[in-house]
């Protein structure tokens, strides 16, 4: 490696070695100075390009947003009408369902109280006791008022005086 300061150098020879470099550098540093220095009025810096370039978007870049916003809108709008569509079919089902239900129950409870009619008052009020209260209620409401009576003697008080006094649940209790 060569060394740039030697003993035996004179300053004059050391100057010639370091100009060319200093000379470089004052070189590089001139344009930069005279670039920043000397820039015409009507040239735009780099922050009034991004304010320019901006208001220039603004508006695409909105309407781009909008119409993104309702693609995403009709996306959810599809997906509800989709579930609301399932659920009128599933309620259909069900409606149907019930109604074949209800038509079941009422030809049961037809049947039911033939069933009962036939049956010997002891009898008929054990198993009546037995019975889910709104059933029992419904039995003995079909049942002509003297075969009722006859069936409600021979049940327990409270057990008789429950299922003659059973209701719709779904009707209301207060008498207002």
């Amino acid at each position: 490696m060569k060394t740039i300061l030697n003993p035996d150098m004179t300053v004059l020879q050391l100057l010639r070695r370091l100009a060319l470099p200093a000379a470089g550098l004052v070189l590089l540093s001139i344009p930069g100075a005279f670039a920043q220095e000397h820039a015409p009025a009507g040239d735009i810096t780099s922050q009034d390009e991004i304010k320019q370039f901006c208001t220039n978007i603004a508006d695409p870049a909105r309407d781009q947003r909008y119409l993104l916003q309702k693609q995403e809108l009709e996306k959810l709008r599809a997906d509800i009408d989709a579930r609301v569509a399932e659920m009128d079919r599933r309620k259909a089902e069900y409606q149907d369902w019930l109604k074949r239900r209800d038509d079941f129950l009422k030809q049961a409870e037809a049947g039911l109280t033939d069933i009962y009619k036939k049956m010997k008052p002891d009898v008929a009020a054990l198993q009546l006791q037995e019975m889910n209260i709104e059933v029992a209620s419904a039995v003995i409401m079909r049942l002509g008022p003297r075969q009722s009576s006859l069936i409600l003697n021979e049940m327990d008080a409270k057990k008789a005086a429950a299922i003659a006094s059973a209701s719709d649940p779904n009707t209301s209790k207060d008498p207002s």
